[in-house]
């Protein structure tokens, strides 16, 4: 999967934006300007330190973003990805979206979300998260988790770890024993 993040303004969103991504193994593309910048001290400064896990690319501006992941030869799995455009002015919900393994789903600036101008041209593929009316958006991060998690749903977690494991104890064990460390862990506490 892919994040696309166009004109992003504040970096504990694309911060914890990259965070998911590294989770889930997924491509994050910064289109600029940013409202911030990326340097080795502001991301340390962050606690970012999983940064250099992190799948980025940057791109100039739309046109040079599409230039470079849609230009003839780029089809990934021999079908051509799409791109998802998340923004509250669509009139399709996310959970309506047949989301491809290969496909970007494309975010706005916190401030204003996605530039009109480009949504005009991607109207079977808007979508939205259904809120209430009364309130402009949800937070740019948690709204790359909804839509990414349901994305990936769709391809059946592919390649995501899908089970853990207790550290102290186990599972399928309900032995006394285990009884007594959980009844001496509770009381602790």
């Amino acid at each position: 999967m892919n994040i696309v993040l166009h004109q992003p303004e504040i970096p504990p969103n694309t911060g914890n934006i990259g965070r998911t991504c590294v989770a889930t193994g997924t491509v994050l593309h910064l289109i600029e300007p940013l409202g911030f910048e990326i340097t080795e001290k502001e991301l340390r400064r962050a606690g970012m330190d999983y940064w250099k896990h992190l799948d980025v690319r940057r791109y100039q501006n739309f046109e040079n973003f599409i230039e470079k992941n849609f230009s003839s030869g780029t089809e990934m799995n021999h079908t051509k990805p799409r791109i998802w455009m998340a923004t509250t002015k669509a009139k399709k919900l996310y959970t309506q979206a047949d989301f491809g393994p290969d496909d970007f789903i494309m975010f706005g600036k916190e401030s204003a979300g996605i530039p009109e101008e480009i949504l005009v041209d991607y109207e079977e593929t808007c979508i939205r998260i259904p809120m209430l009316d009364s309130i402009r958006s949800l937070n740019l991060s948690n709204s790359v988790s909804i839509v990414l998690y349901e994305a990936l749903r769709q391809q059946n977690f592919a390649g995501l770890q899908q089970e853990g494991q207790l550290h102290r104890l186990h599972w399928s064990n309900s032995s006394a024993q285990d009884f007594a460390l959980r009844c001496k862990v509770r009381k602790n506490t």
